[in-house]
């Protein structure tokens, strides 16, 4: 039986657009599920306070460790008090040729950690403008797997960056987001942080564990939230 190309065509067609239409769709709607499911979580974790741990470690040698009670205050921000007494201040030699060279060291990893924060703080906390931005740019990718959704941004604060957030499907809440970037080399000064979630008993969902990696100076920056209890 001989079948006309012709017919087939416009049928393989009409198939095929459904498909190809759903995906943006889809993206689309998980983009929304996202921003949404982000800002009504923020509204809830404004009623709690919790204790946020940091360890900083620097060529693997811990150069800080400290506990901090956190809320959120009347202007929408963390505020943070410190428990227990203050981290006693770094033996560095003064005077001489080793005090310069000391205090050229300190100057230099203070420009570099302030460098640091202020890359940090295009990627976390996540900021809905800039997924929104890069959904419009065609930056981002879907991927669905084992009852959850991954959705991948590239190009999101800097050239060749890229930020994952994976969300489950029937929560709607976000279990990690990952973020792979860097200050000035891609190649030399890699920079990733990886966040992952958990959910408070009323079902908050709130971000238990975030580790940060700065390739170029060994640093790494563990911060551990817990302890959620009701502002009073």
């Amino acid at each position: 039986m001989k079948v006309r190309i012709a017919t087939i065509v416009p049928a393989l067609i009409l198939i095929a657009v459904p498909v190809l239409w759903s995906q943006p769709v889809a993206m689309q709607q998980k983009v929304a599920d996202l921003k949404q499911s982000m800002a009504e979580n923020r509204q809830k974790l404004m009623k709690y306070q919790w204790v946020q741990s940091t360890q900083v470690s620097i060529k693997g040698q811990v150069k800080k460790d400290q506990d901090e009670m956190c809320r959120y205050g009347p202007d929408g921000k963390v505020q943070k008090t410190l428990i227990g007494p203050p981290p006693a201040p770094p033996n560095i030699p003064t005077g001489g040729l080793k005090g310069r060279i000391a205090a050229k060291k300190v100057d230099e990893m203070k420009d570099y950690t302030e460098r640091l924060k202020s890359l940090i703080s295009h990627y976390a906390p996540p900021q809905p403008e800039m997924i929104q931005a890069a959904k419009d740019a065609g930056n981002v990718s879907l991927n669905a797997t084992g009852g959850a959704v991954t959705l991948t941004f590239v190009n999101y604060y800097k050239p060749g960056d890229k930020v994952s957030f994976v969300i489950d499907t029937a929560s709607k809440k976000l279990l990690s987001y990952d973020v792979n970037t860097y200050l000035d080399d891609p190649q030399k000064d890699i920079v990733t942080l990886s966040n992952h979630f958990a959910s408070l008993p009323d079902g908050t969902n709130y971000l238990q564990q975030t580790v940060l990696n700065a390739q170029e100076k060994q640093i790494q920056v563990t911060t551990t939230n817990s302890n959620y209890s009701p502002v009073s």
